[in-house]
């Protein structure tokens, strides 16, 4: 990899975008590079955009979002938070280990190709781990990689460019949660 080059392809967020419009049209007013503005009508000046993850919880659950895209990680919080989950983020399997004590996620997201610490190092660490070998884990690859995903014992994965309705869905059967999604599909 030459300098400068990013350690694996940029994948359209356009997807993720989409289905926090249709499928949160009242909560969420302009998505702009990852950042999510609440409500409806023009933002004021001094308030662009909401930091994510918004905090519109609805009890169904901690995930950590684990991703160094800082676009993908906020988008994937973005949709889980208007799903009704209760989100957190990290940057890489590293930070990843570091918060999820504190946390204690049900759920986490992670992304396979990262600095530091990659996400198959990271899932193996978080299986061998007594305190968080319980929790269920999404790995979202670049390509199928069943292979890996048997040796980490992760409970599902995604390819990428994955579906975020898919994604949300994986999720809420993780956690646990059946029948129509929070908001109401």
């Amino acid at each position: 990899m030459k300098p400068g080059e990013s350690h694996h392809r940029r994948y359209p967020v356009e997807p993720l975008v989409t289905v926090l419009r249709e499928r949160h049209s009242a909560e969420v007013a302009e998505v702009t590079d990852g950042a999510v503005r609440a409500g409806s009508g023009p933002a004021p000046a001094a308030a662009q955009a909401t930091t994510i993850p918004i905090r519109q919880t609805r009890g169904l659950g901690r995930v950590l979002v684990v991703d160094d895209d800082e676009v993908i990680r906020r988008l994937i919080a973005a949709n889980l938070s208007l799903e009704g989950f209760d989100v957190a983020t990290a940057e890489d399997g590293q930070e990843c280990l570091e918060k999820v004590s504190t946390i204690a996620p049900d759920v986490i997201t992670l992304d396979a190709m990262m600095p530091r610490l990659d996400g198959w190092e990271t899932a193996r660490r978080l299986r061998k781990r007594p305190a968080t070998a319980h929790i269920k884990i999404v790995l979202i690859t670049a390509r199928d990689e069943a292979a890996h995903l048997a040796h980490t014992r992760a409970d599902a994965y995604l390819t990428k460019p994955f579906d975020p309705a898919e994604m949300i869905r994986v999720v809420r059967e993780l956690a646990g949660l059946t029948g129509a999604t929070a908001s109401g599909s």
